[in-house]
């Protein structure tokens, strides 16, 4: 009897343990799919030998990488950390395996076989020894390059003029802030001549195709350190980090002038443009309005003169 009890008892407990391992296949499965789904990866980190325990292969295929191709080391991920970031990624991490903050967590960039990917990395340690030094870390990686791509995607049209790609007005006023003070700095104030003419004979989507060839005529003659952007309209604006005295004005006004001479071949005819020019020095602490409003009427100076010229003060 005692022994058909035994029995009857380690039946049960098999039964017991087979539901119990399908609950947790069960759960396994549920876990790897949201971890597939959204990129997540979930690791240990043995610190005193640096063997890494990765719980799913979301991280060698993140980079590009085939199952087992990468031996999960600490050091092999040291290895693809992106050398701009390696060093701050690092002292994050080292900081708080040490104590110093209560987590680590940092937004970087990683090596891999077909270029960089963007990570969101998370962790702590959960195990110390007896003297307070850390045995095991525990962590969540997650590729957030999409995101990251979308953000510089958003942060450059918010700087961008969305019809010619040059600098927007706010651009313009952040870089004009953050060279003012720091040397000489000049506005050149550009509107065209005779556009209006080319919207009205030709029409909008011409006007905006002249404005897209004129805007590469003047990318290819600025220098790199001059900031071409567009105020909006036919309005223009060079930004040039040297003084209206200096001889390099002089060659860059009539370069310009000169990029407008041959005409613009457009889908509905051709057309011609010229441009009026005013170049102003910024003055100590002036901002950005006063100092437009002024070379805006310096070339309001060449319009009554006649258009297609410059004036420069000096």
């Amino acid at each position: 009897m005692e022994q058909d009890d035994l029995h009857e008892a380690l039946q049960k407990l098999q039964q017991e343990n087979a539901r119990l391992k399908r609950l947790a296949d069960d759960a396994k499965e549920k876990l790897d799919a949201a971890m597939d789904g959204t990129g997540l990866c979930i690791w240990q980190l043995h610190v005193p030998s640096g063997k890494l325990v990765i719980f799913n292969r979301r991280w060698g295929a993140m980079l590009g990488f085939q199952p087992k191709e990468l031996e999960a080391h600490f050091d092999t991920w040291r290895a693809h950390l992106h050398p701009e970031d390696r060093e701050t990624v690092l002292d994050a991490f080292y900081s708080h395996i040490q104590g110093k903050s209560p987590s680590y967590q940092a937004l970087h960039r990683m090596l891999g076989k077909n270029g960089v990917r963007w990570v969101l990395d998370r962790g702590r340690v959960v195990e110390r020894d007896e003297q307070g030094q850390p045995l095991r870390v525990m962590g969540t990686h997650i590729d957030v390059t999409q995101e990251k791509e979308y953000e510089l995607q958003l942060a450059i049209l918010a700087n961008q003029d969305p019809l010619t790609g040059v600098l927007n007005r706010a651009a313009l006023i952040q870089h004009f802030d953050e060279h003012r003070g720091l040397g000489h700095l000049s506005l050149c104030f550009i509107d065209l001549d005779d556009f209006k003419q080319v919207n009205d004979s030709l029409g909008h989507r011409s006007g905006d195709e002249l404005l897209i060839q004129l805007t590469d005529r003047l990318r290819s003659t600025c220098p790199k350190e001059v900031k071409l952007g567009r105020l909006g309209g036919d309005e223009f604006l060079l930004l040039l980090p040297w003084p209206p005295r200096d001889p390099r004005t002089l060659t860059l006004a009539q370069a310009c002038i000169d990029a407008l001479d041959k005409p613009f071949q457009l889908a509905n005819g051709q057309a011609s443009v010229g441009l009026s020019m005013g170049v102003e020095e910024v003055a100590a602490g002036e901002d950005f309005a006063s100092a437009l409003a002024r070379a805006d009427q310096s070339m309001y100076q060449v319009k009554k003169a006649g258009k297609r010229g410059f004036q420069i003060r000096v």
